[in-house]
């Protein structure tokens, strides 16, 4: 009774196919025979959970530190000029569909010394209330579907211009699948980041830049079980891939570009339409599901069922431009493009950032771009973040 309605849920909140406003038949018909997103369990984990990075397109992982690095790459602590700082960001989820779904993030660091920094976030993914009814349409009872998950991070100078960092993750998903009558299955897991962050100051006809580049293997760990271990699901680990340019034009303007690629260290699904008899499909799928965690992650580069087109269809882009007056006021604009066939969320990004000594408030919008987006779920998102540059008042 409990499942489907969670499966269907799941369905609206995290499926790749953009999702119609009008007839549900139409929107199916649109879907292309190659049309092969890739599962994962807890998606909470690759959601973007502050303002200025997704106002870049989703692109941060090669940005300029910033408080709320944690997500993107925790290596780039180590280059912040404060000592320590701490944010706290909300992103009201899926707006177009469901009113009371939320994720609250709080992210802080600290820096020990020039060449050691530590970090830590927590993530809270509120579903907000499911009601169950029975087969007579008797209602049940009600349930608050939740996800969080905590990590901290340790960054090391590894020399002046290239750091690294890994990090440490404990996740508890509470999707409320009953699975006997005493109660309900709720998934625990543990998963860890490495990353590696390097920025490189150069000099453009005597005006300053830098030149960025990152990477961020993140989500390695072990799988999510709803069923007592019947299942056992893959967590998003996701590589992220990115460079990043910013430009002094004079002693107030500046101007940045990031562009990032992403991709789930996640098997491509190959059960689907491979035969018409059901044992058949129920085998494949039985042995996708199998895999150990590292052959997952390293047969995710090679087993797309359409070869290597398909492969570079599961990368997605993001692209982020920004500008900087008098490091105060910032005005940001991106784009992130994911494939039809596995997902077809294209979307445009725009925000806006202030900061006045201690304290920065930033704002990130996403819009329709094109056919595919306009009836996305994910259109007219907000997420608002709010940072504080502790290391001042330490001071």
């Amino acid at each position: 009774m409990n499942k489907p309605l969670l499966i269907l849920l799941s369905a609206l909140l995290f499926s790749a196919p953009a999702l119609a406003d009008g007839d549900d038949d139409e929107a199916s018909s649109t879907l292309s025979a190659d049309y092969n997103p890739i599962p994962s369990s807890v998606q909470m984990l690759n959601i973007a959970p502050e303002a200025r990075g997704t106002s870049l397109g989703d692109a941060g992982v090669a940005t300029t530190p910033d408080i709320n690095s944690q997500f993107w790459n925790p290596a780039k602590y180590i280059r912040m000029d404060s000592k320590a700082g701490a944010a706290i960001s909300i992103t009201p989820w899926l707006r177009n569909i469901i009113s009371d779904i939320n994720l609250f993030t709080l992210m802080g660091y600290y820096k020990i010394n020039d060449r050691n920094a530590a970090s830590a976030s927590i993530r809270y993914f509120s579903l907000g209330k499911l009601e169950f009814f029975d087969d007579q349409g008797n209602q049940q009872g009600d349930y608050k579907p939740n996800e969080f998950c905590i990590d901290a991070a340790y960054s090391l100078a590894l020399s002046e211009t290239l750091s690294g960092a890994i990090a440490i993750r404990y996740i508890h998903s509470d999707l409320g699948f009953q699975v006997d009558d005493d109660g309900y299955s709720k998934g625990n897991a543990f998963a860890a980041d490495i990353a590696f962050y390097l920025k490189k100051p150069i000099s453009i006809q005597g005006s300053k830049a830098d030149i960025m580049a990152g990477i961020n293997i993140s989500n390695i760990g072990s799988k999510i079980t709803y069923d007592n271990g019947v299942t056992n699901e893959y967590l998003p680990a996701n590589l992220k891939l990115g460079v990043g340019f910013w430009y002094q034009i004079d002693q107030y303007n500046k101007i940045g570009a990031t562009v990032d690629a992403n991709k789930l260290l996640v098997p491509t699904p190959n059960y689907r339409a491979t035969s018409n008899d059901e044992q058949t499909m129920y085998e494949k799928r039985q042995e996708y599901y199998d895999k150990s965690v590292v052959s997952a992650i390293f047969s995710s580069f090679t087993d797309a069922p359409r070869g290597g087109k398909e492969e570079l269809e599961e990368i997605d882009l993001c692209a982020g431009l920004e500008y900087t007056y008098n490091n105060m006021f910032s005005a940001r604009l991106g784009y992130h493009h994911n494939h039809e066939n596995k997902g077809n969320l294209k979307y445009g990004t725009a925000g806006l950032g202030v900061k006045y000594q201690m304290i920065e408030v930033a704002a990130s919008y996403v819009f329709a771009v094109g056919n595919a987006a306009s009836n996305s779920a994910l259109a007219n998102t907000v997420r608002i973040s709010l940072g504080f540059d502790i290391g001042k008042i330490l001071k």
